[in-house]
């Protein structure tokens, strides 16, 4: 996980990418495959995208069902 210091900007960090998938979440579950291909751009390696889903998935943000959906745990 890449946090904001003196070598990674904001723009460059996991907590940038946060509110971009819960974004990708607000109108429903999807599956991982495809917040992934919707993330993709926001990606500058592949590992960053693990990083994003280990976060919100330990804050209790998003969850994975059975049918390999991620949906997101929070109320509106």
């Amino acid at each position: 996980m890449q946090l904001p210091n003196k070598l990674y900007s904001f723009q460059e960090s996991t907590l940038c990418l946060m509110p971009k998938v819960m974004r990708e979440l607000a109108d429903g579950s999807v599956s991982v495959r495809e917040l992934y291909q919707r993330m993709a751009p926001y990606l500058s390696e592949p590992t960053d995208f693990l990083s994003v889903m280990d976060a919100l998935y330990a804050l209790g943000a998003v969850d994975i069902n059975e049918e390999e959906e991620v949906f997101s745990c929070l109320s509106k």
